[in-house]
């Protein structure tokens, strides 16, 4: 003879099976989270290694050469993942006294997510 179940086991079940699936689809997002600031990190590192001698590579720095834009404007000026090529095959243009730089994928990756994260959003006048 089969035991009838009761409402409250019927509704544990149902709760353990909701919170088991919502964990699914939060856990894939802090581990995004989580990997996008360490992407944003690496590519600070490079910028400060590579890049801060002139230009400015914080959100409110000045840039020590006058000709080197500061980070943070780059998107005023093009599309940030029109630099991807660039990187890829050895930057030359910028400023006349600017080296070459030639990144591997990881590090285009890493530096392109960084300008990203400083880049200053434009507000809209009142109207």
């Amino acid at each position: 003879m089969e035991r009838p179940i009761n409402r409250f086991q019927t509704f544990k079940y149902h709760l353990s099976t909701a919170i088991f699936f919502m964990s699914l689809l939060i856990t894939p997002s802090i581990s995004h989270s989580e990997n996008i600031d360490d992407t944003i990190q690496k590519g600070q590192k490079l910028a400060q290694k590579l890049c801060s001698n002139c230009h400015a590579i914080n959100k409110e720095d000045i840039s020590k050469n006058k000709k080197a834009p500061p980070f943070r404007t780059l998107s005023e000026k093009w599309p940030l993942e029109n630099l991807e090529e660039a990187l890829a095959e050895g930057i030359v243009v910028g400023h006349d006294d600017m080296p070459e730089f030639k990144f591997n994928p990881d590090e285009i990756a890493d530096f392109i997510a960084f300008l990203e994260s400083l880049q200053q959003k434009k507000t809209k006048e009142p109207s």
